[in-house]
């Protein structure tokens, strides 16, 4: 550990960003394709290309919005978890998404409370046996980890579209060095994207949750609730 204690801290709390975004923490999204199976089979994805225009849209709409609710979640300031997940509820329209939230929100919880324990998270769980949204739960589990509000806007941006990227791999036999290329070169909106969403959240206290980004995504939103009604289905969003 670096001397003087807050290098130390600030060590600790790098490492834990690596542990919350790693692709092998056990939050379930490798079941989850993040909207990619749906336009992958409707033609909107078919190579790199089109895997990165995909992956852009979502990151500035979905990823806009749950990087906003996981910065306000990490947030040291009081902010009440129930009305953050009241306020997910509310940026999710359609009953698939939001079914799909709590249920990576609840597997996220586990891994959370396992990994990072903290007085927070076991009274989330308590209140929401059934499953709070991921972002918000993500955005705990990274303040109980000692993270700032920006790491978590920045896994939870990360996420959105990882996810897809992943996916498009395995559906279409992607070469998985291209994909991790469109990750890499979504780099500076994903900072973009993690700092707005940041900007957000430190709104919140004062100006409520209406500050908080809002984003749409109708064809996400319509695509998820078709996936939902299909009979085979490789992934479970």
């Amino acid at each position: 550990m670096a001397k003087g204690g807050e290098g130390g801290l600030r060590t600790m709390t790098r490492a834990a960003l690596l542990v919350l975004v790693d692709g092998r923490f056990p939050a379930g999204g490798h079941a989850h394709s993040g909207g990619a199976e749906p336009a992958v089979r409707a033609g909107r994805i078919t190579d790199t290309a089109s895997l990165a225009d995909f992956c852009r849209g979502r990151l500035h709409t979905a990823g806009l919005v749950a990087a906003g609710l996981a910065a306000a979640a990490a947030a040291a300031a009081g902010l009440d978890p129930l009305a953050l997940d009241d306020a997910a509820d509310a940026r999710t329209p359609v009953p698939a998404l939001r079914s799909t939230a709590r249920k990576l929100g609840r597997q996220m919880m586990r891994a959370a409370r396992a990994t990072w324990p903290s007085a927070e998270l076991d009274a989330l769980a308590a209140a929401r046996p059934r499953g709070a949204h991921q972002p918000v739960v993500l955005g705990l589990a990274a303040r109980s980890a000692g993270l700032a509000p920006l790491d978590a806007a920045h896994a939870a941006a990360y996420e959105s579209v990882s996810g897809p990227a992943t996916a498009a791999v395995r559906l279409l036999s992607l070469d998985p060095f291209d994909a991790t290329a469109v990750l890499a070169r979504l780099a500076a909106d994903l900072d973009r994207v993690a700092s707005a969403a940041t900007r957000a959240a430190d709104r919140v206290p004062t100006k409520g949750y209406d500050t908080l980004p809002a984003a749409s995504a109708p064809l996400l939103d319509i695509t998820a609730e078709e996936h939902a009604a299909w009979p085979v289905r490789l992934f479970a969003s």
